[in-house]
């Protein structure tokens, strides 16, 4: 099985920068839930990517043939806050692959793990989930999207441009195009628009679950693409939370679980 290792000093700068995109205002009570994606660069020579921008698969992720990714949601276990300014080592390991058939094609589905320590200890948990589709198709009807819940107790309006995009894709070495190169999106990958990373609403998510305690876990599912132009809510009621799009459709639906 594949391991992948890698160390990384927790800038604080990096974290300030990410506070900026986000319009958020870190305490001092360790690295925030998530934050941590900013962090442990792999970056690779412009010969070792693919078209996409990413890292070519065939190392950690095997190679299923599919060329279009998509990082469809992830859990989290947060076991002790990581601090910033310190050294801190990521273990990722390919827990699974298969390829399926779905309603659009073939699919293929990675499932990683990864744990981050600091000082001998084990920080976070998090499980990453993949899904690798086919090259649009673009005489295919475009996928029906679930209607977002509407009884959300908490929420918050965002708005996002391709500058936010660009810097969140700069700042988490993202080099997948669908983010900031707007011809790719629309004609290679078939998207109306620049596409909004799916862990920067996952982020989003996890600072206003944090805004009601200490998370202890943290699980997400992305289940619509939200692009550059739209306006979202980001919402909550207890331990569900939601990203609803300006048409009402659901973009991504998380569960959180506080300490």
């Amino acid at each position: 099985m594949a391991t992948l290792r890698q160390t990384d000093v927790l800038d604080p700068a990096r974290a300030t920068a990410l506070d900026v995109i986000l319009g958020h205002r870190r305490g001092d009570d360790g690295l925030p839930p998530f934050y941590h994606q900013i962090y442990f660069w792999d970056p690779e020579p412009p010969q070792a990517l693919g078209r996409d921008g990413h890292p070519r698969v065939g190392g950690l992720i095997p190679d299923m043939g599919l060329p279009r990714r998509m990082w469809a949601g992830g859990a989290l276990t947060f076991h002790v806050p990581l601090q910033v300014g310190a050294k801190a080592e990521k273990i990722s390991r390919c827990l699974k692959s298969e390829r399926k058939t779905g309603r659009s094609g073939p699919l293929g589905f990675v499932t990683l793990e990864h744990q981050i320590h600091q000082n001998g200890v084990l920080c976070v948990t998090e499980r990453q989930d993949l899904v690798y589709r086919m090259d649009h198709d673009p005489t295919a009807p475009k996928p029906s999207s679930p209607e977002a819940r509407r009884d959300s107790v908490v929420q918050r309006h965002i708005s996002f441009d391709s500058t936010m995009l660009f810097r969140y894709s700069a700042l988490t070495f993202n080099g997948h195009r669908i983010h900031y190169d707007l011809a790719y999106a629309r004609e290679v990958e078939g998207y109306d628009g620049l596409v909004v990373h799916g862990p920067l609403l996952a982020q989003l998510l996890m600072l206003l679950a944090a805004e009601g305690g200490c998370l202890a876990s943290f699980e997400f599912r992305a289940t619509a693409p939200l692009l550059h132009f739209e306006a979202a809510l980001v919402c909550q009621n207890d331990k569900d939370l939601w990203i609803a799009g300006p048409d009402g459709r659901r973009c991504m639906q998380a569960q959180v679980a506080y300490k």
